[in-house]
């Protein structure tokens, strides 16, 4: 058995360095020395391996690794049995079947004995069983959007963001596959497990943190009732009368994304001083 956990991260790439904040807004700090396979976290017993992103699923099924950091749309590919301990709140995207914009193929029952270009073979061939359809799929492991106008496909099957792309190859979005994201995925058998939970745990925080902000702004009286409906809080917001009379502080957490409509409604209200401060890290 391994002296250390062992956690798994992509070795390059911007969900390496995600991965890397992530771990050190959590608390988990490390150095990496140039081309190192791995690096020891400080003041806790955690090694990093820096792997091929969709290697960690696999990797963490066999034992290698007890937990890592991934896309989830590896994972459904891999077929590997892991946990998903956590959705991290990044890396989200669409998986989707995409035809030219002015394809024959009007639904995935068309493509059957098509040629599919995909680098998911595996969700692929499964979404168009769904659909009695059995194509021909080409395995690629780079872009795919060129490959219709190269030829080598009648319709693909790839991650979707903005669809800015799609458009750029003259394409649309036929069917939706799936949504995924980046996530923690663990070992089901890892004997590291306290430590896993701990690391899981912090993550955990920071994940939430992100999707929250801090607002506080001075309110009259006579309108703290409305504005604790606008600020309800996580669980209620905190509430201190100030020392000129008739006027109370108030200090919730709100969703970032709302934050700019709950404070031109704030101010509508009659608030005053709306401060937002940004949650680095927390526990609920």
């Amino acid at each position: 058995m391994a002296e250390n956990l062992r956690i798994g991260i992509p070795s390059k790439g911007r969900l390496s360095e995600i991965s890397t904040e992530l771990l050190a807004d959590a608390g988990l700090s490390f150095r990496r020395q140039e081309r190192s396979l791995f690096a020891r976290v400080r003041d806790m017993p955690i090694d990093v391996t820096f792997l091929r992103t969709d290697d960690i699923p696999v990797l963490c099924a066999e034992g290698a690794i007890d937990l890592g950091i991934t896309g989830s749309d590896l994972v459904n590919e891999s077929g590997a049995v892991v946990t998903t301990r956590l959705k991290l709140g990044v890396g989200k995207c669409r998986l989707a079947l995409c035809v030219p914009d002015d394809s024959g193929v009007k639904r995935p029952a068309d493509l059957d004995g098509k040629r599919v270009a995909t680098s998911f073979p595996q969700i692929t061939n499964g979404f168009l069983a769904g659909h009695k359809a059995v194509p021909h799929i080409v395995n690629l492991s780079g872009s795919v959007e060129v490959m219709i106008a190269l030829g080598v496909a009648d319709a693909i099957v790839d991650l979707v963001e903005t669809g800015s792309t799609l458009a750029a190859n003259r394409l649309h979005v036929l069917a939706e596959l799936g949504s995924y994201e980046t996530v923690l995925v663990q070992n089901p058998a890892t004997p590291h497990g306290h430590i896993a939970d701990r690391v899981a745990r912090r993550l955990e925080g920071v994940v939430i943190a992100r999707a929250w902000s801090l607002l506080e702004y001075n309110i009259p009286e006579a309108k703290l009732a409305e504005a604790e409906q606008i600020t309800p809080g996580f669980n209620s917001p905190t509430i201190n009368r100030l020392e000129q009379a008739g006027w109370f502080a108030v200090r919730a957490m709100v969703k970032r994304g709302e934050v700019i409509d709950i404070m031109e409604r704030l101010e509508q209200l009659g608030a005053t001083a709306i401060l937002e401060t940004a949650i680095s890290n927390c526990r609920l």
